[in-house]
């Protein structure tokens, strides 16, 4: 099979990527379950974009990079906060049902370190809403394929560039598609861990396809562990979203006391990590479950703002205005991923990426709330303008404090790697407890040590263990060489930030003879 321009994932970013391509040639896109099902979907929260009367993008661009901890790309953050509010009205131009007054006016909501309220949002289901319309104008759109329920498996390079891929389609046949440029939109990697809110497709398949074919990958230490997901035994980690703490639902502990203060002058509204870590310790200290209370607000704002989340709650016996809600962190969103420029393109000739599979550099070290929708909006349009140029490798990032991780001392580990690969639930269960929020040495040596086995894989189930245990691994691997604690990524042994041998950007891949750098 041979096509213009290969796309892989069915979210926002490729499907942006696919309505710019449609008209410069054929377009086939390819999605690992149905056409609704990534996590553009699950997302609650909004899209943050600089249009209220008392935002800017400079007030966006400094949000943005001080969440990210001092790891920030500027220059891809300048791309996203300049670009954001074009690709918005865009979305609401064709149709996107974004919520507003009486008056026409949006009503934005405010998350966590932002400084201005700037989410626009379609009550609490923004992913879904702009999925919808995305998908709308994609099946409108004659030049563009779209297969369901494949499952890629390689990336085919031919020449020192990406040529194709191969899948197996829902009958379990291998199938080989060639095309001039391909795009790895496959979102991200909540399920390499235990507890998670990503849906059961997040398995970092792209970033493990893009490693094996020699593209560089970065930053992959920094996991975003959201702090409120729901928790509550037999129950679906479900997300609480931020936007609720947004409009002043409060953390409490078990004595029903707010906490959060103790721990960060920003409360409930501290930088997402921070919370995630204040939860643990408080129930650590207090011996009993952390809650999200709203019973202080007007029920009748509740029900009209967040009735995705009203409805989950009432489903598991729980009323979302009056009830506490016992919630803790859940892995969220990868800040790290396959290194590319702001155009999308990777170290690999005529392979871009775009969204959460990608890493630009936009999000630092931890993402500002509502800027993952935005972030697959803009640079999914901008992936579409490299794919229809010659295919090239990305910028140089070296003048930018990006670096390779050979330059890191080398991996070294005293123990034997595992004679059997591990099953998918226990990877899980590891990267839970040695690679989440709080990690050691000793932990992540294990870690690495037990995910070196590898297989040989031939099936469907062989390839999806062989890339869950390689992203797990490449996470593993990153979080033990930095040794420091920074956004999204806490050392207990190295608490500290250390900006003075830390300030850089650690990146992984495999050279032409095969070695592991």
């Amino acid at each position: 099979m041979t096509t213009d321009f290969l796309i892989v994932g069915g979210g926002i970013a490729g499907l942006r990527a696919a309505i710019s391509l449609a008209g410069a040639g054929r377009v086939c896109v390819l999605t690992k379950a149905g056409t609704g099902e990534s996590n553009t979907g699950y997302a609650q929260g909004g899209i943050a974009a600089a249009v209220g009367e008392d935002d800017s993008v400079a007030l966006h661009a400094a949000d943005t990079i001080a969440a990210g901890d001092g790891l920030c790309d500027e220059r891809a953050v300048s791309v996203l906060v300049e670009e954001g509010p074009r690709y918005v009205r865009e979305l609401m131009a064709w149709g996107a049902r974004f919520e507003c007054d009486a008056a026409g006016r949006l009503v934005l909501g405010r998350e966590a370190a932002h400084s201005v309220r700037r989410v626009l949002h379609a009550a609490d289901a923004t992913g879904r809403e702009i999925g919808r319309v995305l998908w709308e104008r994609v099946r409108a759109l004659p030049s563009v394929e779209v297969l369901s329920h494949v499952f890629v498996t390689e990336l085919l390079v031919e020449d020192g560039r990406a040529a194709g891929v191969a899948y197996f389609d829902r009958a379990g046949a291998r199938v080989e598609i060639r095309a001039r440029a391909i795009l790895l939109a496959t979102g991200g990697a909540g399920q390499v861990f235990r507890e998670t809110t990503n849906p059961a497709v997040a398995t970092g398949d792209g970033i493990s396809l893009a490693y094996q074919a020699g593209a560089r990958v970065a930053d992959l230490e920094f996991v975003q562990f959201h702090p409120t997901a729901l928790n509550l035994p037999g129950a679906p980690r479900f997300l609480m979203s931020e936007a609720l703490r947004g409009e002043g639902a409060r953390l409490v502990n078990a004595r029903g006391d707010a906490f959060m203060t103790r721990y960060h002058a920003g409360g409930d509204l501290a930088p997402r990590d921070v919370v995630a870590r204040g939860i643990v310790r408080e129930q650590e200290q207090t011996g009993g479950q952390v809650s999200l209370t709203l019973a202080h607000l007007d029920p009748d704002l509740i029900a009209r703002r967040f009735p995705t989340i009203a409805a989950m709650c009432r489903h598991l016996g729980l009323d979302l205005a009056r009830d506490p809600i016992p919630v803790g962190p859940a892995a969220h969103y990868m800040m790290g991923g396959v290194d590319t420029d702001e155009w999308g393109r990777t170290s690999l000739p005529g392979l871009c990426a775009a969204g959460e599979v990608a890493c630009t550099g936009v999000h630092g070290a931890n993402r500002l709330a509502s800027n993952s929708l935005l972030e697959g909006l803009v640079f999914g349009a901008r992936a579409a303008v490299a794919m229809q140029e010659a295919p090239r490798a990305c910028d140089d990032k070296g003048a930018r404090g990006w670096r390779p991780g050979a330059r890191v001392e080398p991996l070294r580990s005293a123990l034997a790697p595992s004679p059997q690969p591990l099953a998918p639930d226990a990877v899980r269960d590891l990267m839970w407890r040695a690679a989440g929020l709080f990690r050691t040495r000793s932990d992540l040596d294990r870690a690495v040590a037990a995910l070196d086995a590898a297989s040989t894989p031939h099936d469907p189930d062989g390839w999806r263990r062989f890339h869950l245990v390689a992203v797990a691994r490449l996470i593993a691997r990153a979080a033990l060489r930095r040794e420091e604690s920074r956004g999204g990524h806490f050392r207990a042994d190295f608490p500290e930030r250390d900006d003075i041998h830390w300030k850089v950007h650690l990146t992984d891949e495999i050279d032409l003879h095969g070695q592991k750098r």
